[in-house]
C-alpha cells in the first residue's frame, strides 16, 4: 500500500521556492493576483511623467532640454524600475508586495525641490540616492527593523486599518466619484454622479461584490476586465475625452482607446541622471539635510504601513505582527529609493495597491515577479499599459479598503491610551491624504499617553520615544526651516 508521501504530488521548483503551497496558495492565484496588482499600479506609467514634467529653476525638464518634457524617457525609466524592483521583492523578499515610483514624493521633487534656487532634476535626485543610501545603512545595522518591531501590535493593525481607508479614497477620489467641492468633498459634480466613466466605476465595483459574495475566484480580476472593456465601447461610441473643467464627464487619466500601434520602442535617458552631492552647493548643507530627512521619514513609515497592512491581508504576520523575512523586504524597499533616483524616476517604494493582488489570493513573492515582467513588457507596451482606465482599476482599491478595514475588531476600544492612538492613526491617514501623516500622529499620541499612566513611561520602549520625537520635528519641519532660514 502506497504512504502518503509517495501519493503526495511533488511540487515544482517556483512551489517550494516561494512557499506556495505553505501558504495556501496556488501558482496560478499568484499569476492572478500578479495580474490584478499590476492593474491597480499601472496609473503609475502616464500620472509619473506628468508629475516630473515641470521644468527646474534653470528651466530645463527632466532628461535634459528646454523644449518640453520628454514623457516617453520618464514613463519607460518608471517602468524598468519597477519592474526590475518588483522582481526582485518577489526573489529576496519572497512577498506579496510590487513596487514603483512613489506618490508623494514625486509631487514633493517637481513642486517644491526643483524650483529652489539653482537646483537642477539632477541635483533632486542626487538627493534621493542619498536617502536611499541612509535607509539601506539603517536596514543592515538592524535599526530600521527594531523600530518596526518596537510598534505596539494594536497599533500596527490600527495603521492596517487607516490604510485601508486611504485607499478606499484614493479609488472615490481617482474616479471621480469623490471631488472636490464646498464640504470640501462632495458626491461626483454638484451631489450627483455625472458622465458615462462614473457608469463603468459603478459596474466594475459591484461585478466584485456580487463574484465575492458568490465566491468566485478572481473576483477582482474580473471585475477590473469587464470595466475596461465596457469603458472601451463607451469611448468607442461616445468619445468622452479627458476630464476638464468643461467636461466634468471625461476619463480622469487616460483614455480607453489605442491610437496607432500597441508596441513602441523605449526610451532610456533619464537613467543615470542624478548629481549626488549637487544639492548641497546650491542650497546648503542645513537645508539639504532637512530635506532628505523629510523624504527619508516619509519613505521609512511608509513602507512600514504598507508592509503590516499587506501581511495582515495576506494573513502572514506573526504573533507580534510581523510579517517573514522582515529585513529582506525592508532592504530591497531601501535599494528601490535608491534606485528610483540613480534612474532619473523619483524613490521607488512599496505600494499599497500590493493589496489588490492579495485580496485576489496572492500570499508569496511570485505575484509581485509577475507584477514586474507586466511592467518590463510596459516598457515596449506603454500605449497598452495606459489603456485601463482609473474608473475601471480604481473599483479594486475600494473592495480592498473594505477587506483590510475587517481588521479594526482587533483593536482595544474600550483602552482609552490604545483606542485614540489607534483612532488618529485611521482617521489622519485618509483625511490627511498621508499614511506618514498617520503613522506619526499615533505614535506621538501612545507615548504620550503611555507615559502619562503610572508608570507607564517605563513601558515605552526607548525607540518609540525617539520616534515619536522625528514626528514631532516632521510636523515642525516648515516652521524650522524658516527659524533656520532654510
Amino acid at each position: 500500500m502506497p504512504t502518503a508521501t509517495q501519493t503526495r504530488p511533488e511540487r515544482s521548483r517556483i512551489d517550494r521556492y516561494f512557499g506556495i503551497t505553505e501558504r495556501g496558495s496556488t501558482v496560478g492565484r499568484e499569476v492572478r493576483g500578479g495580474i490584478v496588482t499590476f492593474f491597480a499600479m499601472c496609473y503609475i506609467l502616464v500620472l509619473n511623467p506628468l508629475i516630473l514634467s515641470t521644468p527646474d529653476s534653470t528651466g530645463a525638464f527632466l532628461g535634459g532640454g528646454t523644449d518640453g518634457p520628454n514623457l516617453a524617457a520618464v514613463a519607460a525609466g518608471t517602468a524598468l524600475v519597477a519592474g526590475i524592483m518588483s522582481i526582485l521583492m518577489g526573489v529576496v523578499g519572497r512577498f506579496p508586495l510590487a513596487l514603483a515610483a512613489g506618490l508623494g514624493i514625486n509631487a514633493l521633487l517637481a513642486y517644491t525641490i526643483v524650483g529652489m534656487p539653482g537646483m537642477t532634476w539632477a541635483d533632486a535626485m542626487g538627493l534621493i540616492v542619498l536617502e536611499g543610501i541612509i535607509i539601506l545603512i539603517l536596514v543592515l545595522t538592524g535599526l530600521r527593523e527594531a523600530v518596526f518591531r518596537a510598534v505596539p501590535q494594536q497599533l500596527k493593525v490600527a495603521i492596517s486599518v487607516g490604510i485601508g481607508l486611504f485607499i478606499a479614497l484614493i479609488g472615490l477620489v481617482n474616479a471621480g466619484i469623490v471631488r472636490p467641492g464646498g464640504t470640501p468633498l462632495q458626491l461626483g459634480v454638484g451631489g450627483s454622479l455625472v458622465g458615462w466613466p462614473a457608469l463603468v466605476f459603478v459596474v466594475g465595483l459591484f461585478t466584485i461584490m456580487v463574484l465575492m459574495v458568490r465566491k468566485v475566484r478572481g473576483a477582482i480580476l474580473i471585475g477590473v476586465i469587464v470595466a475596461t472593456v465596457l469603458a472601451a465601447v463607451v469611448e468607442a461610441v461616445a468619445h468622452l475625452g479627458l476630464l476638464d473643467e468643461d467636461n466634468p464627464g471625461g476619463w480622469g487619466l487616460t483614455i480607453p482607446t489605442i491610437d496607432g500601434s500597441p508596441v513602441s520602442t523605449p526610451d532610456f535617458g533619464t537613467l543615470g541622471q542624478f548629481s549626488l552631492f549637487g544639492a548641497f552647493g546650491k542650497v546648503g548643507i542645513v537645508a539639504a539635510l532637512l530635506l532628505i530627512f523629510s523624504i527619508m521619514l516619509a519613505d521609512f513609515f511608509d513602507t512600514m504601513g504598507t508592509m503590516v497592512a499587506i501581511g495582515a491581508e495576506a494573513d502572514l504576520l506573526d504573533s507580534d505582527g510581523n510579517p517573514p523575512r522582515t529585513r529582506q523586504i525592508l532592504i530591497v524597499d531601501s535599494v528601490a529609493a535608491a534606485a528610483g533616483g540613480a534612474a532619473g524616476v523619483s524613490s521607488n517604494t512599496s505600494y499599497i495597491e500590493s493589496a489588490t493582488g492579495v485580496g485576489d489570493g496572492a500570499r508569496t513573492g511570485l505575484a509581485p515577479v509577475v507584477t514586474g515582467v507586466a511592467f518590463l513588457l510596459a516598457t515596449f507596451l506603454a500605449p497598452l499599459a495606459a489603456f485601463v482606465p482609473y474608473e475601471a482599476a480604481t473599483p479594486a482599491l475600494v473592495i480592498v479598503g473594505f477587506l483590510m478595514m475587517q481588521q479594526v475588531t482587533e483593536i482595544s476600544w474600550r483602552d482609552l491610551g490604545i483606542a485614540i492612538p489607534a483612532f488618529l492613526t485611521i482617521i489622519l491617514m485618509p483625511f490627511a491624504y498621508s499614511i506618514t501623516v498617520g503613522i506619526g500622529a499615533g505614535f506621538i499620541a501612545w507615548v504620550i499617553l503611555t507615559a502619562a499612566r503610572k508608570g507607564g513611561a517605563r513601558q515605552v520602549h526607548w525607540l518609540m520615544w525617539v520616534v515619536a520625537a522625528l514626528f514631532v520635528v516632521y510636523f515642525a519641519l516648515g516652521p524650522i526651516q524658516q527659524l533656520l532660514g532654510v
